[in-house]
């Protein structure tokens, strides 16, 4: 990755209004050419862009500004800051719209008949209703199963399509922990006789 500031235009924007830096001392810190910091000094690039303060974000000091502004030859160091990136998305429960909840029972039902394998607490915990819920559609006892149309619930956006695969493997996993189960039982079973 480059060594450029976060959006250097607007960066260069509030270099050149805050400071007495050069126009090249800029465009050498910005990644940007001498020609674009005349311009914005003019005021006939970057109009319409918020000036982006570097210090308040960490990139720059006022000490290296200084220093920078004192001579004339010396070029801006951008500070190296490692900031960890995580990508724990925590799952927020959002709000359904009265109009899109008939969805979800829609929905239980296309992955009863989509993917099967898959157990009434993992679906109901996929689309957000109670897990008596995908057993009484499972059984066509739901108070409403003559009504329900089977709907794909990535397509609805209930769930992301990363979030199905995910509980298709666990359930994968299972089926093949439980028949290894079973046939170590059936071992055991002739072994015994």
């Amino acid at each position: 990755m480059s060594n450029a500031p976060l959006m250097p235009m607007a960066t260069a924007l509030w270099l050149v209004e805050n400071t007495t830096l050069t126009f090249k001392q800029i465009a050498d810190f910005c990644k940007l050419h001498e020609i674009e910091i005349q311009g914005i000094a003019d005021g006939e690039v970057a109009k319409g862009i918020k000036p982006y303060n570097p210090i308040i974000s960490g990139q720059l000091s006022r000490e290296e500004i200084s220093l920078s502004s004192e001579d004339k030859n010396r070029p801006l160091q951008i500070k190296n800051s490692d900031v960890e990136i995580s990508n724990t998305e925590k799952k927020v429960k959002k709000y359904v719209p009265l109009s899109k909840r008939q969805d979800k029972p829609d929905s239980a039902l296309w992955l009863l008949k989509q993917h099967n394998i898959l157990k009434d607490s993992q679906i109901a915990k996929l689309v957000g209703i109670t897990k008596n819920s995908v057993t009484s559609i499972r059984n066509k006892s739901y108070w409403n199963y003559n009504n329900l149309n089977p709907k794909d619930p990535v397509a609805l956006n209930l769930f992301s399509q990363k979030d199905l695969i995910n509980a298709i493997e666990k359930a994968e996993r299972r089926i093949k922990r439980e028949k290894k189960e079973k046939e170590k039982q059936k071992q055991i079973n002739q072994t015994a006789q």
